[in-house]
């Protein structure tokens, strides 16, 4: 068994090009808020670019607790095992993207990166100006990460 001083030997922080890799290569993460003092927190399927992580939502309660208190964080990781993993979590802003050409390229991404959207995200991808649907974006301000062990480049990129 390895000693509390051998496990933090091993535990590194992520330099932020390390975290930024982690969150681009990544396909789900969990998505952090706040609700009325509480946290609350779901995974999301998201793509990252220029500085922001972009997904979609129908309405619910996360896209309430966004509109009412925009600061949020999206957590990522890859573990390979108990004592081999990467973490990260990148902290920003809620913002709804409203534009139907905008919706639309963010849409169609999510799409390409996600074949297998249910048949009503693929309609909602072709029709970007779906009413229900919600685009979004984190823009992103602060990233942070922890690493354990030794890991080639991601498993799963």
């Amino acid at each position: 068994m390895l000693s509390t001083r051998q496990v933090e030997s091993r535990m590194r922080s992520l330099l932020e090009n390390e975290a930024e890799e982690l969150l681009t290569a990544a396909k789900l993460g969990r998505l952090g808020c706040v609700d009325n003092g509480e946290p609350y927190v779901v995974p999301i399927s998201y793509f990252f670019e220029d500085g922001s992580v972009y997904s979609h939502s129908l309405p619910g309660r996360k896209i309430l607790i966004l509109r009412s208190h925009p600061r949020a964080c999206l957590q990522v990781d890859d573990i390979e095992n108990d004592f081999c993993w990467r973490s990260a979590i990148a902290y920003g802003e809620f913002e709804e993207i409203h534009g139907p050409a905008e919706r639309h390229a963010i849409l169609r991404k999510l799409l390409s990166r996600f074949p297998l959207l249910t048949p009503v995200e693929s309609t909602m991808a072709v029709d970007a100006s779906a009413p229900d649907s919600v685009v979004f974006r984190l823009r992103i301000d602060r990233i942070t990460g922890m690493a354990e062990g030794e890991m080639d480049l991601l498993v799963n990129p």
